[in-house]
């Protein structure tokens, strides 16, 4: 039996209320229906009590709730003058040193320091304004980073450091010249950034955001001469919708195929087919190394923010990455060469255009290594939110639309294909595949349950045809590090290696989480998200990727077999060490000035 945690009596505002004991006053008061402002701390990271608009008084003495926990006894008031004006001080000072451009803000109505004005009733600033006049980092394939609308909150510290274990940036100098910067000079471009968009997930404000791309979409719309081809990728169908109104995970991928082809897309396919044909050639790279017994263990390649760490931080494992492109890269290799045959289409021609989860995917495209057909894999990508903000520019009622189909011939998908959206998700579809062709047999149950959850680190054994196949999944990349670390000491001690095959995803929760989804996207949503890919996953007719009939037809009349030659070709890529101590020029560095 579970241990029942110990509770404690507390008043707030006057009313008793029994909450676990450690809880934090700022979570305390949330159960009691009292929202305390809040701009620093955020639910699902350490709170640091930076910013004090959160205080309150308790027993007479006034103190940070987002980091003081109940204790029996304590009599907590939410609200009186000296409260209510200190947060207003706070705020304004904020707001003096804050652009007053909200209404050309990419984060206008969604900005946290936005709705705390409103709410505070701030109307005017009682200080002269101080502009810091700070460069736009742009260097960034993926992500652009504007100091000048930072308000020193630390949250973009916090996930970089503690959730995702990059260190890529911190707070330098000191009082009212502090800044967040990357290390030693560098850059976003320049920097150990993994583009994984974190950062730009908790960023209150405007600070940060994708590097955007909706006037390129635009322009290759409006060009007669180009044929705009767009895939969709699995965690986008269950998290489009919020930006509309409509529930988390709630699966609306029928109205995103008719929303590209009213904005004017020419073919519309879909990521999940990639997805399967994936698993087809990680499966099959899985099961070769498995039967001889080298570089094992396998650890899967479709998250380009994971890419980019493990060549930075892991190189001694890469050989151990699955050499498969990611299902990204893979339809835009296909499309490129399969499909323009099939229609007589000549490459140049196309535009290939993907709607992505996560703002990793635009470093990917820009890869100097995706490009095996002789032209760039993916010309242009979309984050969910930039899909968002095309739609609504285009009048269409998306809530409104009614479902279509997407194009033949690269869009039919398994339930396999849906779950790459999920941490687990590329595990659970490769062993449905592995297990079948090894064993020859239907698998007596699709579902590998030990495998799903929103554990940072999920294990399981697993029996192929007598062997015992040890796994694990990883999401978040501080918890890969967990998995790593444990393969990396046993190699060096001459040790078993202590699993066969290992998932990770660099964002927590998996591509349902990316840096493109819609925000807020706090962790609790993106389980909702979650659920409705595996509830698309049980109500699909085909559900592993070996019995997607267009996969199969992609075999007999293009690509021949698995693991292939010309598989090996379009779809297979390499990995390059980074040194994270190699100092760049940085292009910002005669623009950056330190305030006085």
């Amino acid at each position: 039996m579970a241990k029942q945690a110990k509770t404690v009596t507390i008043t707030i505002n006057g009313t008793p209320l029994e909450v676990e004991e450690g809880t934090l006053l700022v979570d305390a008061a949330s159960r009691a229906d009292v929202e305390i402002p809040t701009l620093c701390y955020h639910e699902d990271l350490s709170p640091r009590g930076i910013c004090g608009i959160c205080l309150v008084k308790v027993n007479g003495e006034y103190v940070r709730s987002c980091i003081t926990r109940v204790r029996e006894g304590m009599e907590v008031v939410t609200s009186d003058p000296v409260i209510r004006e200190t947060r207003r001080k706070i705020l304004e000072l904020i707001l003096a040193t804050h652009p007053d451009d909200c209404l050309k803000c990419i984060k206008h109505g969604k900005c946290e320091l936005q709705d705390l004005a409103e709410r505070l009733e701030v109307r005017s600033i009682p200080y002269d304004k101080y502009e810091r006049g700070l460069p736009v980092d742009r260097t960034s394939p993926s992500i652009v980073r504007d100091m000048n609308k930072c308000i020193g909150c630390g949250r973009c510290i916090e996930v970089c450091h503690h959730v995702q274990s990059v260190g890529a940036i911190f707070f330098h100098n000191r009082g009212s010249h502090t800044i967040v910067a990357n290390a030693a000079g560098q850059t976003m471009g320049t920097s150990v950034c993994v583009a994984c968009g974190q950062c730009v997930v908790y960023c209150p404000v405007g600070a940060l955001y994708e590097k955007e791309a909706v006037e390129r979409v635009w322009e290759a719309l409006a060009d007669p001469e180009k044929v705009v081809v767009a895939q969709i990728a699995p965690a986008v169908r269950v998290a489009l919708g919020e930006e509309f109104g409509m529930k988390p995970g709630e699966l609306v991928i029928g109205k995103i195929y008719a929303a590209l082809r009213r904005l004017g897309v020419d073919y519309v396919f879909d990521t999940n087919f990639s997805a399967d044909l994936t698993i087809m050639e990680e499966g099959t790279e899985f099961l070769h190394r498995l039967e001889k017994g080298e570089r094992l263990p396998l650890i899967t390649s479709c998250s380009p923010g994971w890419i980019k760490f493990a060549e930075t931080y892991y190189p001694d494992l890469l050989p151990h990455l699955s050499t498969c492109k990611s299902p990204q890269q893979m339809m835009g290799a296909v499309v490129k060469t399969y499909f323009a045959q099939a229609k007589g289409i000549p490459p140049s021609r196309i535009v290939s255009l993907s709607i992505m989860p996560c703002t990793a995917k635009k470093f990917e495209a820009q890869r100097e290594e995706m490009r095996d057909s002789g032209f760039w894999d993916v010309d242009i990508v979309l984050t969910t939110r930039e899909l968002a903000r095309m739609i609504r520019q285009a009048g269409i009622r998306f809530d409104q639309l009614k479902e279509e189909p997407a194009d033949p011939v690269l869009s039919s998908y398994s339930g396999a294909g849906t779950i790459f959206g999920a941490t687990g998700g590329v595990m659970e579809a490769a062993l449905r595949t592995a297990y079948e062709i090894k064993t020859g047999k239907s698998l007596p149950k699709v579902e590998f349950a030990q495998v799903r959850g929103v554990k940072g680190v999920k294990e399981a054994v697993i029996e192929l045809n007598g062997t015992q196949i040890r796994v694990a999944v990883a999401h978040g990349l501080s918890n890969a590090r967990k998995v790593l670390d444990r393969v990396r000491e046993a190699k060096e001690r001459g040790e078993p290696l202590p699993y066969h095959f290992i998932e990770v995803m660099a964002c927590p929760g998996g591509c349902v989480g990316g840096g493109g989804q819609p925000l807020p996207s706090p962790l609790k949503k993106r389980e909702e998200r979650l659920m409705g890919l595996y509830a698309e996953d049980s109500a699909l007719p085909v559900r592993k990727s070996h019995e997607n009939p267009e996969v199969r037809a992609l075999y007999e009349h293009f690509l021949k077999e698995p693991n292939g030659e010309l598989p090996h070709t379009l779809l297979h890529t390499h990995y390059e060490p980074r040194d994270p101590y190699r100092l760049r020029k940085n292009p910002l560095r005669e623009q950056v000035s330190t305030p006085e």
